[in-house]
């Protein structure tokens, strides 16, 4: 464990291209972050210089902080960024309380940064990682500079039909049904189902990247908590979806003070793009990129124009609290 790091962090040290079985890009480091009923892995990569400002990306249903790796090499020279696996996810062991909902994994997401004493952060978030981190800038607004949301997993009156089997896990007994109606399914014709769902192009996706999906599959679905995780979150989507009042989702929407970044793409199976107008209208002073050819991963099928929109949101956001600062000084 490295001297600079807080108590009950873990830390691999090894650069290679997979440590154990986990698969690391180069430059990527992974660590384990232990929390009282609360264990999270992160992958991060070592900041080119001293005084990035920190960054923080959450992975969508079914994801991981692989998700991120493209963005997070671009970026690399802008922020120090790190990306979670959130609890029952990627390398993460599911959370101690069994709880999925989008409070629970936005409060795991609050204990990490509390923990590392890294915010206000740059944070980013992807479908479920999306409504995950609209909750913590609402709630927590001294943690987050700047927002980042791809595709965000906000209710929406009328679902897309490509989206309703992941809402009826949520129901009792789909999920152990679907399980045995795929059991034949191959790791290979998983992948590909998930590709064609998430991308807009999947002729995108590289072979080198599409190995890499196949052999995380195969060790996901050797899990014995994956459908447990999967069943569970996804009904915290749906819970979250009905929620009203102060917690319901665009409610909270409205109440982010964090200058932000919406990217929506056109293409997108799981996320309306109708909804982009209605989501740039709720943030207030939201920027939007629209991306047509996109599908729900924007971030991992065009990482270079999201990276390029980012670096333009942290820009005018560092010179508005310059000028801000200028003036108080005068004050």
């Amino acid at each position: 464990m490295s001297s600079t790091e807080p108590p009950g962090v873990r830390s691999t040290a090894e650069p290679a291209s997979q440590v154990g079985a986990v698969r690391v890009a180069d430059g990527e480091r992974l660590r384990t972050v232990a929390l009282p009923g609360l264990e999270m892995n992160v992958r991060f990569r070592p900041p080119l210089s001293e005084g990035l400002p920190p960054a923080l990306f959450v992975h969508g249903l079914g994801g991981s902080s692989q998700n991120w790796s493209e963005l997070m090499e671009r970026l690399a020279g802008s922020v120090d960024g790190e990306a979670v696996d959130l609890p029952g996810f990627g390398w993460s062991p599911p959370p101690a309380d069994r709880d999925y909902s989008v409070t629970a994994l936005a409060r795991s997401v609050i204990r990490h940064l509390d923990a590392a004493g890294r915010g206000p952060v740059h944070l980013f978030g992807n479908s479920l990682g999306g409504a995950v981190s609209t909750r913590v800038a609402a709630v927590r607004p001294d943690l987050v500079r700047t927002l980042t949301l791809v595709s965000p997993a906000l209710p929406e009156l009328r679902v897309q039909k490509s989206a309703v089997p992941t809402a009826l896990l949520a129901l009792p007994g789909v999920a152990a049904l679907f399980g045995r109606l795929t059991r034949e399914l191959t790791a290979e014709q998983r992948t590909r189902g998930v590709t064609d769902l998430c991308y807009g192009d999947p002729s995108r996706v590289t072979a080198e990247g599409f190995r890499a999906a196949v052999e995380e599959m195969e060790r996901r679905m050797a899990l014995p908590y994956f459908w447990d995780a999967m069943t569970r979150s996804s009904r915290g989507i749906v819970d979250a979806y009905t929620l009203g009042g102060q917690h319901g989702l665009w409610r909270q929407a409205q109440r982010v003070l964090a200058p932000t970044l919406l990217v929506y793409g056109g293409r997108d199976q799981l996320v309306s793009y109708r909804m982009a107008q209605k989501a740039a209208a709720s943030f207030r002073g939201s920027r939007l990129l629209s991306l047509p050819e996109a599908g729900h991963v924007a971030m991992m099928e065009y990482p270079e124009v999201v990276a390029a929109a980012f670096r333009e949101l942290m820009r005018d956001t560092t010179e508005r609290e310059t000028d801000r600062s200028t003036e108080d000084g005068k004050g």
